[in-house]
């Protein structure tokens, strides 16, 4: 049985008038809005997983112009991928839309298949992606249902069934494909599929917010929302509290050698594979434990400088670092450690957002 009424689902038939009308007028000038083509309209969805829109717009500038087309994805070295990819975090995003790009251009002609079916199947492109992209870029009359859209259309229906669970999230991308307006309504236009999912995300973003309450007096559907028209939006969605996430301890250790700088990689899986790193422990340690371990490993110490504690919030565990600035006088060798230039460190080596305090550490010391 269908959490949602039939009578409700009825209601909703039309709801795409108010929507889209409002969604023109008050929409976000974004540098992937608009876009026609198919591999902008996926690197954007792909970048604003995890990731705020005001952060994303210069990675999408700077990344779609080094690398304009989808076979420039394909074609690209590891190393430059991730440089481009700096800073957005979940890594795995970036090396899956490499993965997808080259069977694109294997089994597809170096275009995106306008399949929504086709789509699922490539690495790193989920039920929500391939409806992004179909319905953007294709005009393909799918859903794609986000975390916005939930809120939405769980406010507006009053629904408050766990939003967590996939019987759940399956019952709402069916609500979804019937808002979805055909052709035969907006003929002019040819459906809107796309437009109608964009507006609806872009009222989660903007008006149906998260933490607060929502905008409800600007909401070009609050007559329509049954949770305003109880009074009680903000007791929607319904979904379990999030676990408390694990704390780990760790110090940080900027290694420095006149010019050069220590960095390591870190292993090709678990949290932040392949990316490198500082010289890094698990605890905090003190000067003196610091120098040991660092001696241990064959490096002499000539100078240690304390750098500021800062902390770093993954989805499920939190680092709180202390940090060191450590001279040496040789460059010693490392099992899995290179000494690189800082010039190199800041145009070729993408080092992971959690470290970006003391990349900025780094530079500060460097230019005193």
């Amino acid at each position: 049985m269908s959490i949602f009424e039939d009578k409700m689902i009825a209601s909703l038939a039309d709801l795409h008038l108010p929507l889209l009308e409002w969604y023109d007028r008050c929409k976000r000038e974004m540098p992937w809005r608009g876009a026609s083509d198919s591999y902008f309209v996926w690197v954007s969805e792909i970048m604003l997983q995890q990731t705020r829109v005001e952060a994303v717009r210069a990675y999408f500038l700077r990344f779609t112009a080094a690398l304009p087309t989808l076979q420039h994805l394909a074609r690209c070295d590891e190393e430059t991928l991730l440089k481009l990819w700096e800073g957005l975090g979940y890594y795995n995003r970036v090396r899956n839309m490499q993965k997808a790009a080259k069977i694109v251009v294997e089994q597809y002609g170096g275009e995106l298949p306008r399949s929504y079916e086709q789509l699922l199947t490539l690495p790193g492109i989920g039920e929500y992606t391939a409806g992004a992209i179909a319905s953007i870029a294709y005009n393909i009359p799918v859903p794609c249902v986000d975390g916005n859209v939930l809120r939405v259309l769980s406010r507006i229906t009053a629904n408050s069934a766990d939003i967590s669970l996939p019987a759940v999230k399956k019952e709402y991308q069916v609500l979804a494909q019937n808002m979805i307006p055909a052709e035969i309504d907006l003929p002019a236009s040819g459906g809107r599929a796309g437009d109608f999912n964009q507006s609806l995300m872009e009222l989660g973003a903007t008006v149906c917010l998260p933490n607060g309450a929502p905008l409800c007096d600007v909401c070009p559907v609050r007559t329509r929302c049954a949770a305003f028209l109880a009074g009680n939006p903000q007791d929607y969605p319904v979904k379990p509290a999030k676990p408390a996430r694990k704390t780990v301890k760790k110090t940080i250790s900027v290694l420095i050698c006149g010019d050069l700088v220590l960095l390591r990689k870190r292993p090709d899986d678990g949290l932040l594979a392949g990316l490198w790193e500082f010289w890094n422990a698990d605890g905090w340690l003190n000067r003196d434990e610091l120098t040991d371990q660092l001696t241990q490993q064959g490096i002499s110490v000539t100078a240690v400088h304390s750098l500021k504690k800062a902390k770093h919030i993954f989805s499920h565990i939190e680092w709180q670092m202390q940090g060191y600035l450590v001279y040496t006088d040789k460059p010693s060798a490392l099992e899995d450690g290179e000494w690189v230039k800082l010039t190199e460190l800041r145009e070729s080596y993408a080092l992971p957002g959690a470290l970006k305090a003391y990349s900025k550490e780094l530079e500060r010391w460097v230019q005193q």
